[in-house]
């Protein structure tokens, strides 16, 4: 169903009847936030066209023998686990494994790099071990400036990575630093990472039918 901006508005719940035990505040504070998560879902539609880009980027890079790096911090920690874990193992359909590996998921490389070197060292500490040219690097940071991912995407400029950043709304310094950012449509962190989730599922969706389309069963 499409989600409109009429249908946006319509999203307010009834209040309960006497004998409810709901709390009539609470339900009414979800349907604003529901609104509004809503509203930013429907206003990615201005990023398919990055969102596109991006797919491409990472089909060419895989399909030339390289690899996609993942990278974030907190919840985006765990949305980059996610993404390359999708293309690892299957999104829609079984199909070839697709390399990626998550900067985030190793806490003996994190917990060593911090504890020598510092913790703003984590990222691209591990990229100047694994990456190489034509490999491409996907930073995601809700507020654009955390300064680990930050450091990574200047080791992948470097080392001449292609570099897909997520962030929220408006410029920051890393989409500055990236070949293609997608920027969610909002300020408020939670909004961003459920659109970020939502970029991950159409990168996934495009890369599987690109590179494997004949596993494709939609």
């Amino acid at each position: 169903m499409e989600i409109t901006a009429g249908y946006v508005g319509r999203l307010e719940m009834a209040p309960p009847d006497a004998s409810s035990s709901v709390d009539a505040a609470l339900v009414a504070r979800f349907s604003r936030h529901l609104s509004a998560h809503l509203q930013a879902l429907q206003e990615v539609h201005a990023q398919l066209g990055a969102v596109a880009t991006a797919a491409g980027l990472i089909s060419r890079a895989l399909a030339s023998g390289g690899r996609v790096f993942t990278c974030g911090n907190g919840g985006s920690a765990a949305e980059a686990e996610h993404f390359a874990a999708e293309l690892v193992g299957r999104f829609r359909y079984d199909r070839r494994a697709l390399a990626a590996c998550s900067l985030a998921s190793d806490s003996a490389a994190l917990t060593a790099i911090a504890n020598d070197y510092g913790y703003t060292d984590v990222f691209a500490r591990q990229l100047e071990a694994l990456a190489g040219r034509g490999d491409v690097l996907v930073a995601i940071s809700t507020s654009g400036e955390s300064e680990n991912v930050g450091r990574a995407a200047s080791v992948a400029r470097h080392r001449d990575l292609g570099i897909i950043a997520m962030t929220g709304a408006g410029k920051c310094s890393l989409s500055r630093r990236a070949d293609v950012a997608l920027h969610a449509p909002s300020s408020d962190t939670p909004i961003i990472q459920e659109a970020h989730m939502l970029f991950k599922h159409l990168l996934c969706d495009a890369v599987e039918r690109q590179l494997c389309p004949n596993g494709a069963t939609s």
